[in-house]
């Protein structure tokens, strides 16, 4: 069957579609053209750098060109180099004295290992043949960039190299990362800018002129601030100096994954490796920053002599386009971090280390706002603990930003008690959405607090409204209570707390003012103070909360009368006999019991009769959903149900109809199971099929099983479903139980679960009493607690004298 359905996706190939000999030939011609061009660019490469290192040859010796050339490649022979090396090492040397072109002695390697001089780097074949394919290499290096990933492909299989980092000396003294390779995105930003700080591997190195190797992480890490971090990643590294000029100013270093010290073979490679970069370096513009920075020392210098606490940082972006943090670039002395750095010492490092506290979202993006718009920025208000003379203090500051170039520069601004106090008086207003008025009579001078212009819509610029003008901005109806309340103020000293409404812009608002007077020696009324509070969100809590009371009430009335309208509709079609009835030599017990949760009347249901030929059919159901709609359904099920049995249609074929009933009625409500049996006196047989129902339990000897489903889906979930019956034949006293899921169904347990209580209580209740059913203990054991669904039962009993 599978290889039959197996469709292969090669298509075959016609003949035809192949090349034709003329296109293999062209093709053959552009490669080779294409070969050609790539050979004489690499040429003219390298002959651009021959010709660099000629006329520098001739401008420190005054020979010719010819003499030059012939001069370069008898230096390249003395050293066992290639003349482009030599090339390389010569741009490398310009500004060296001739005795500077030897590295100095290292004073980490013994004399036996201590390489001797520039020229002893490449003294041997295997070192030559080592750095011909970087030489050749370098010609094609554009960039900083591009040279630390030249390095590192050369230098990881042959030292163990996992990083390379180049750091160019910028004028402040610090480093400036020009190029990387081998570390990601973020340690770069992070390590993009070192400050002229104590400890660095790198500064170190360029300050002696020496190599710098750190071979052991636990004793380096005393010593060095470990640039890049991870000794676990890079357990041994070398900062290597590049002779660029009289003084170097540009540091390989080379991050090894390998652990232990450096051979003496390695430490030649790489001062070999270092001296072949200096006249590619020399091409770079590696101070590309110095005009930045001399900017920035500007800054340091009036930041030198500024009273207050203020920083000069500069956006660090991120890999999604935000600002991840600030570099700090320069700092006054007043500026202090969370561990007690100022000033200088706060230089190279990141905003969001120094001033945790101060890196809070409304500030981050007023930050963020004022470097992109150029607006200044000032934030609201806020408590800062620091620590004054040794003594912890929670002090109250405000931040201003403003743009200077790409950066910001920012400044605190500590308040004093007075502006404390009135801060906290705002927030008290705005929080409780409240102001303050005051009224004096004598001078008829009138003070609204600014919140209270906001209470009332009214703009600031038309001032404030007498005592007995205020009624006039209130609604009509509500200007007599203001106006009588405002009366015995002035008349009798009355404090009054009156609500009122007034009509603003954006609607109905509802007011409430409080309000005492302050009388003189005499007891007249000289001045008023009172206190407006706007109340409309209280308002409209209570008159939602009262309409939402009356919906419910409204909606419980209509829900109990429909629970009792489908109630007695469920009495009318279903009735209830009240003691077992007698079918085909069986009897038959029913019970029904209704939901106690919730006010709805469920679609649960059972049929049980005696039909024409003599047979007993026994039906129980249950449709999905409560209320009248789930009633009506039941009743349009149970009714056609027995119509097509008696009629003469098979069980399955009577499940086949009424699934197509639910299908295409407009009236049905959703699915349904069910389940139908029709015993067989004669032949004491019990044919049953099922609509995803549970399945029947029967009692045999002692023992309990559930009867094996045929196959058949819930009624009105598919158009084509497929019902099949089984069969069981009964014994003298068997008893077959039919039952809806509400009898089984707890919400904290599975299905099965309540299949195997439901065995285990007809075995434990098991009785030949007739209402052991109903009222017996059965029911009790599996119905404990409170009922969420209705609970339909059949009770079937085969009497032991069955012929």
């Amino acid at each position: 069957m599978c290889d039959a359905q197996r469709v292969t996706s090669e298509p075959a190939t016609p003949a035809e579609s192949r090349p034709a000999p003329d296109t293999v030939t062209l093709a053959k011609v552009v490669a080779r053209q294409r070969a050609e061009m790539d050979r004489l660019r690499d040429l003219a490469a390298k002959t651009a750098v021959l010709e660099q290192a000629k006329g520098a040859v001739m401008a420190l010796t005054g020979c010719s060109p010819d003499a030059a050339e012939e001069e370069l490649q008898r230096r390249a022979a003395d050293g066992t180099r290639t003349l482009l090396e030599e090339c390389w090492v010569t741009l490398g040397g310009l500004a060296t004295a001739p005795a500077a072109t030897a590295p100095r002695p290292d004073p980490d390697l013994t004399p036996e290992s201590s390489p001797a001089s520039a020229h002893d780097v490449a003294t041997t074949d295997e070192g030559s043949a080592a750095l011909g394919p970087l030489g050749r290499e370098l010609v094609h290096v554009a960039t900083p960039q591009e040279l630390a990933r030249c390095l590192l492909g050369h230098l990881a299989p042959e030292v163990g190299a996992g990083a390379v980092m180049i750091y160019s000396l910028l004028s402040s003294g610090g480093l400036e990362l020009i190029g990387h390779a081998g570390i990601d995105d973020t340690l770069a930003t992070q390590w993009h800018r070192v400050p002229p700080l104590a400890g660095v591997p790198a500064l170190d190195a360029l300050r002696a002129g020496e190599p710098r190797w750190l071979e052991d992480a636990a004793a380096d890490r005393k010593r060095y601030l470990m640039i890049g971090d991870s000794p676990e990643r890079w357990p041994s590294r070398a900062w290597l100096p590049v002779p660029t000029g009289d003084v170097p100013d540009v540091c390989i270093g080379v991050l090894r994954t390998r652990v232990g010290p450096f051979s003496a073979d390695v430490r030649q490679h790489l001062h070999a490796v270092a001296q072949l970069c200096a006249g590619r370096l020399r091409a770079f513009d590696t101070r590309s920053q110095d005009i930045a920075d001399a900017s920035v020392d500007t800054v340091q210098a009036v930041f030198d002599a500024l009273p207050d606490a203020a920083m000069l940082l500069t956006p660090l972006p991120a890999a999604s386009g935000g600002i991840k943090d600030y570099r700090i670039d320069a700092a006054t002395t007043q500026a202090v971090d969370v561990v007690g750095r100022a000033g200088r010492q706060l230089i190279g490092r990141r905003f969001r280390e120094c001033c945790p506290a101060l890196a809070t979202e409304p500030l981050w993006q007023g930050l963020r706002r004022a470097l992109t718009t150029g607006k200044p920025y000032e934030s609201e208000p806020f408590a800062h603990q620091e620590v004054v003379a040794g003594v912890t203090e929670l002090s109250t500051y405000s931040v201003r930003a403003a743009r200077l170039g790409a950066g910001l520069v920012i400044t605190w601004v500590r308040h004093g008690s007075s502006d404390r106090q009135e801060q906290r008086l705002a927030d008290v207003q705005r929080l409780g959405s409240l102001g303050w008025a005051s009224w004096n009579l004598v001078t008829h001078e009138v003070t609204w607090s600014s919140q209270v212009f906001t209470l009332f819509d009214r703009n600031p610029a038309r001032g404030p409204v007498g005592l007995t003008e205020l009624p006039e901005l209130t609604l009509p109806e509500d200007v007599p209570a203001l106006a009588h309340a405002i009366a015995e103020l002035l008349g009798e000293g009355l404090t009054f707390d009156i609500p009122f409404r007034i009509r603003t812009a954006s609607g109905l608002r509802h007011l409430r003012v409080v309000a005492e007077a302050v009388p003189d020696a005499a007891g007249t009324p000289v001045e008023v103070h009172g206190v407006v509070q706007d109340l409309t969100a209280q308002r409209s809590a209570e008159l939602a909360l009262v309409e939402s009371e009356r919906a419910m009430l409204t909606q419980h009335d209509v829900l109990r009368a429909e629970r009792t309208l489908a109630g007695r509709l469920q009495h009318a079609l279903l009735p209830l006999p009240i003691r077992p009835v007698r079918l085909a030599g069986l009897r038959v017990e029913v019970a029904y019991l209704p939901a106690q949760s919730g006010i709805h009347v469920g679609g649960d249901w059972f049929s049980a009769i005696e039909l024409p030929d003599g047979d007993a059919l026994f039906v129980v159901g249950d449709v999905a959903g409560h209320g009248i709609d789930a009633v009506a359904t039941m009743a349009q099920l149970r009714f056609t149900a027995k119509g097509m049995v008696i009629t003469g249609s098979s069980l399955t074929g009577a499940l086949d109809r009424l699934n197509t009933l639910l299908l295409h009625s407009r009236d049905s409500h959703g699915t349904a199971t069910l389940v139908l049996a029709r015993y067989n006196s004669a032949e004491r047989r019990l044919v049953w099929a099922q609509a995803g129902h549970p399945p029947p339990l029967l009692l045999r000897g002692g023992q309990v099983r559930y009867l094996d489903r045929p196959r058949g889906m819930l009624l009105g979930a598919s158009a084509a479903p497929v019902y099949v019956e089984a069969e069981c034949r009964l014994e003298p006293g068997d008893r077959v139980i039919l039952y809806t899921d509400g009898l089984v169904e707890r919400p904290e347990e599975s299905i099965d679960r309540g299949l195997k209580r439901l065995s285990e209580a007809v075995l434990s209740h098991h009785s030949d009493d007739p209402g052991s059913l109903s009222l017996g203990p059965l029911l009790a054991a599996m119905l404990e607690g409170e009922r969420r669904d209705d609970v339909c039962l059949l009770d079937i009993r085969a009497p032991m004298d069955l012929e």
